[in-house]
């Protein structure tokens, strides 16, 4: 059976518990084995005889079981096993004098016992590797790693000579040699035989092969309950043995076997095929050549050798199975790079496609260009876009303001520099014959939308139509009454004496064929402005989709419902995405599809997510990048305080300020991570729109928060919903997950607050995604008119959601969001110039990585800082709102901030090898690394 990186685990693993274990930590395939890392490697275990032991600091050594018994524990049910063991030639080897020592097993289960008492028999030789105390006066070892090994082998005692000679003399550990005993020999006895008809086995051939496996960095993954880090490890080791890996990776970067220690062989309990080879019968060539076969290289050669990396099977195997923890470092250096290469490859592709593709110019004075050209040409086609004649007569002539500027004159308030310029720039954008690709970034309250419906209205002036897709029912929603209410006195032709003696010049230059045309569009046209969302009423929807079908001028808002089938825009010129890391690449193609001529639409992607500038243009690299750095003129700062949760007294009093505030008018929000307390299942209700949900087509309105964690670990099943961007999990040394108190949920949070003195005779009212959109519309409504003053909600409020009366906002469970997160909930006050609050309700402890991330928002409002400390907290990934969520990453080891002078290295190269090579033509490895790469990091996003 041909083993490659897509094999699924369930045809490979006999163990169906382990599969579904491995499953649930996102582990399916080869591919996602190998590229689970581990999160740290152990040091190597010193080598020292038991005389040399010294309490509390690990040690292995070899010795001999002499006996060995089980006692049942009176006092409470159990039993304890008890082997004595004496490592007299081990002993010698090391020039001091044996010595024994105990080896203590504790458990309930008998079965457990009975399994270690076959093999602890007396007279097996074993490896032990612990950590020794004292008792009762004897050396002691509780649970050690015992590895047996095999009776009769001639080479079981070999090598135990040249441990002592290789050996660091400080330590005792076995170092500066992939192999320090190769070569010795020692009079080790073997191990007594195996009883008659036992059907033992044995995990070792020599006790040379069994010290290096214990004393040998060992990699350690995150685990869960249901499987533990050596488990994980035996799983990807026995892959690497089925894939042709005989040998560990050893420093002079070749795949040796002669001598060093092998990778063993699974068993068939484990693994339901092994490759059709023989361990003894294969050698460490075709081992090497079998594995970089079966695992080829990504990277060109070219520039491998050039930055001296590993080959990607080497690097693989010299991870999982490290000789050294600076094998380990310069492995994952090499795959560290190759996430670069391939990400930095992949976004200067999508570049260059974005060049080559066909867009609907949409220039500001279209109008006075048609005129201009059908007047030279006359009879003559006069415009090389299709329909131009009739657009450019609908929209406003020579002497007339251009839509978008009537727009920008009409407002209310002046345009900050900022705004100004942005416009322009994607004024220019809009103007080419290839579709703009921009990324623009702006704090909360930027104006952001203000910069977005200029760059539609300019398409709609040029005749086109414009999309902004909105993550949310309530976003959306709120987004199309105040783009109904701006453009309500704006028309797509303006009447009066003017135009008319425009339209009349035009006409006469035209000729009567075409003056009917043009006469036609005279009558002034309100823009249309629709609404589409996947909640409305059949009725509705299909009144919205029929408007949209027929290729009229307008603006479409729409929710997850524009990436359907049955959405068609036509004519579509733009398309504005609001909140970028919720939706994919796939839904962003879909609606490049949308229009019949084969244009691409322009695109403009819109984030109030704070990202550092360094990182947006690395991830971001397919992208043109403005950023909205000023606020808007009013906007007084958010006073934040953090409030230990166990601190009564200072809770008293914030929700007796609260209730002051509510008195004088205000309005405040309490959010909470989930819907229910006992709802484990359905915390997806809570209301989060993630980049996992929209990517698969989700309702906005189901809120599911989707996040597998970066770095090769996966956080667990309930984690997958709740409302918290990224829930931070802690880990004990083995990756086994810290439990943590249960989140706070809506239902619980309303009820407590309701009962308090300070909030007698005030209404609340909840808000969560699994509510219904024409409840969230009620619910939003009586709360912005302030018949329910205090709204309880899960996140779901978190993106751009506006009430000019909203003063103060209480966060429970501060702690356990990112900061990114954070600073968008507190955007959602103080959005009507009133004195303004954040409250972070924290159970974090003193001193912790938790208290420490709250101080950063405590003392700042700004966004970029904010989001640099988020990233160096969590990594890229989380603070982006990365592919991680709900789907898989190609990426999973690059920084972005420490690892900017490799990801710039990566771009140069990518683009020298892009110059030479455009369509990756003698790579064939890295195109198709590029292709998984779009498709599984869905936003162009990665995580570290």
């Amino acid at each position: 059976m041909s083993i490659t990186m897509d094999t699924t685990l369930a045809s490979l693993v006999t163990n169906k518990r382990r599969v579904s274990a491995l499953k649930s930590l996102g582990i399916v395939t080869v591919g996602d084995a190998l590229t689970y890392y581990p999160f740290r490697v152990t040091e190597p275990v010193p080598l020292r005889a038991i005389r040399e032991a010294a309490p509390g600091q690990q040690m292995a050594f070899a010795a001999v079981i002499r006996d060995m018994r089980v006692v049942p524990m009176n006092a409470r049910r159990g039993y304890r096993l008890e082997a004595t063991v004496d490592d007299a030639d081990f002993a010698r080897s090391r020039r001091v004098p044996g010595s024994t020592a105990r080896l203590t097993f504790f458990s309930y289960r008998k079965s457990y016992v009975d399994w270690v008492s076959m093999r602890l028999r007396a007279g097996t030789s074993v490896v032990v590797s612990g950590m020794p105390s004292e008792y009762m006066g004897q050396l002691q070892f509780t649970h050690p790693e015992i590895l047996t090994v095999a009776p009769g082998s001639a080479g079981t005692g070999a090598g135990l000579e040249g441990y002592a000679r290789g050996a660091a003399p400080s330590n005792g550990a076995f170092a500066g040699s992939a192999d320090p005993y190769a070569s010795a020999q020692s009079a080790y006895p073997p191990a007594a035989a195996a009883p008659s008809g036992a059907a033992l086995k044995y995990d070792a051939d020599t006790v040379q092969e069994a010290l290096t496996r214990v004393c040998r960095p060992r990699p350690v993954y995150h685990a869960s309950s249901r499987i533990s880090s050596e488990h994980i490890h035996e799983t990807i080791l026995g892959l690497l043995w089925m894939m042709g890996a005989r040998t560990s990776s050893t420093p002079d970067g070749q795949l040796t076997g002669a001598g060093s220690a092998g990778i063993v062989a699974p068993t068939t309990d484990t693994i339901a095929v092994q490759n059709g080879e023989e361990k003894s019968g294969t050698t460490a060539e075709s081992g090497a050549e079998a594995l970089s076969q079966s695992i080829p290289d990504v990277l060109p050669e070219s520039v491998r050798k050039a930055k001296n990396l590993m080959h990607r099977a080497e690097a693989f195997l010299a991870i999982h199975d490290p000789s050294s923890t600076a094998r380990f470092k310069e492995a994952i250096e090499t795959l560290r790079y190759e996430e670069a290469f391939v990400s930095q490859t992949s976004l200067l592709k999508a570049r260059q496609h974005a060049h080559k593709s066909s867009a609907h110019p949409c220039p500001l004075n279209e109008a006075l260009e048609t005129a201009r050209a059908s007047v030279g040409e006359a009879a003559a086609e006069p415009s090389a876009q299709p329909g131009a004649s009739e657009r450019g007569a609908a929209t406003n002539l020579p002497d007339l303001p251009n839509l978008r500027d009537r727009f920008i004159a009409s407002l209310p308030f002046t345009l900050t520099a900022g705004q100004s310029q942005v416009v322009d720039d994607i004024a220019a954008d809009l103007e080419r014959d290839w579709p703009m690709q921009r990324l623009l970034q702006g704090e909360v309250g930027s104006g952001k939308t203000v910069v977005a419906l200029a760059a539609m209205l300019q398409a709609v002036g040029a005749g086109y139509q414009a999309v902004l897709v909105a993550p949310t029912q309530v976003l959306a929603e709120q987004h199309y009454e105040t783009i109904s209410k701006m453009v309500s006195g704006l028309a797509l032709a303006q009447p009066g004496a003017k135009e008319t003696d425009a339209a009349a010049d035009v006409e006469d230059a035209m000729g009567a064929s075409s003056a009917s045309t043009v006469s036609s569009s005279k009558v002034p046209a309100e823009i249309p402005v629709t609404l589409l969302t996947g909640g409305m009423k059949l009725a509705a929807r299909r009144k919205a989709l029929a408007a949209a079908a027929n290729g009229e001028p307008g603006i479409i808002v729409a929710t997850h419902a524009a990436f359907s089938k049955t959405f068609q825009a036509p004519h579509l010129a733009l398309v504005v995405i609001d909140e970028q890391h919720r939706f994919g690449v796939e839904q962003r193609e879909s609606l490049n599809a949308k229009t019949d001529d084969g244009t691409t639409p322009h695109l403009l992607v819109m984030t109030a997510t704070p990202i550092p500038r360094t990182a947006a243009m690395t991830w971001f690299g397919d992208l043109d990048i403005s950023w909205l750095t000023e606020l808007p003129g009013g906007r007084k700062p958010i006073r934040t305080v953090v409030v230990n949760e166990a601190d009564a007294a200072t809770m008293g009093r914030m929700f007796a300020h609260i209730r002051a505030r509510v008195d004088a008018g205000e309005r405040a929000y309490i959010v909470c991570p989930r819907i229910d307390a006992d709802d484990e299942e359905n915390e997806g209700g809570s209301g989060v729109s993630s980049a996992a949900g929209s990517a698969r087509g989700r309702a906005a309105a189901s809120g599911s928060s989707a996040r597998t964690a970066a770095g090769g670990r996966a956080t667990r099943a309930a984690a997958d919903v709740i409302g918290i961007d990224d829930p931070y999990e802690t880990f004990d040394e083995n990756g086994e997950t810290v439990a943590r108190p249960p989140l706070h949920a809506v239902a619980e949070i309303a009820d407590r607050l309701q009962k308090l003195p300070q909030f007698q005779g005030i209404r609340f009212a909840t808000l969560t995604g699994r509510d219904k959109d024409d409840v969230k519309t009620q619910v939003m409504a009586d709360f912005a008119g302030g018949e329910t003053p205090i709204l309880v909600s899960t996140t779901v409020i978190e993106v751009g959601v506006d009430v000019k009366q909203a003063s103060c906002i209480v966060i429970f469970d501060a702690d356990r969001y990112g900061l990114s997160q954070l600073h968008q909930l507190r955007g959602r006050v103080g959005r009507g110039g009133t004195n303004s609050w954040a409250f972070l309700i924290s159970r974090a402890e003193p001193g912790s990585p938790a208290e420490q991330r709250l101080e950063v928002i405590h003392h700042s409002l700004d966004g970029a800082e904010i989001a640099q400390a988020d990233l160096e907290f969590r990594g890229a990934g989380d603070v982006l709102g990365d592919a991680q969520s709900g789907g898989k990453s190609s990426l999973k080891l690059l920084r972005v901030v420490k690892d900017a002078d490799m990801i710039a290295d990566a771009r140069t190269r990518a683009e020298q090898l892009l110059a030479a090579d455009p369509e990756l033509a003698g790579e064939v490895q890295l195109a198709g690394a590029v292709l998984d790469f779009t498709r599984g990091n869905e936003t162009f996003l990665t995580s570290s």
